[in-house]
């Protein structure tokens, strides 16, 4: 499984990548094996603001159906093209290919609270 360190990680399986004023998040690594084969990914939020914990979107598994929460409060500005036409991606690359969205932040500091590669491990049991 994979953990990459440049990451933040929150307790519902989300990931956050910061470049700059704006994030990507997706699903952890531990979050798509755990769902199975990710069959549609659906983000109702783009162009919104919410706030941080808020759900921006739903996975669908083959056996279940998942939402998305927030890591850190923001607009919504795009969800993956790519996801949107081949969900898979978040299986076979769910930190690369397979992000599920961009957002502009609201407040940076929302991410001193979220999880070190180290302790998300810790979490999942890895």
């Amino acid at each position: 499984m994979n953990f990459p360190e440049e990451l933040k990680y929150t307790q519902d399986h989300e990931w956050i990548r910061i470049e700059g004023d704006t994030a990507v998040i997706g699903i952890t690594d531990f979050a798509q094996s755990e769902l199975g084969d990710i069959v549609f990914v659906e983000v109702t939020s783009v162009g919104q603001s919410l706030p941080k914990g808020e759900i921006f979107g739903s996975i669908e598994a083959v056996k279940t159906v998942s939402d998305l929460f927030l890591p850190v409060g923001g607009e919504v500005l795009e969800i993956n093209p790519d996801v949107e036409k081949s969900p898979e991606l978040v299986n076979d690359d769910p930190y690369g290919r397979g992000w599920i969205i961009r957002l502009k932040l609201t407040d940076g500091a929302e991410t001193d609270d979220l999880l070190s590669a180290e302790a998300y491990k810790e979490l999942v049991g890895a």
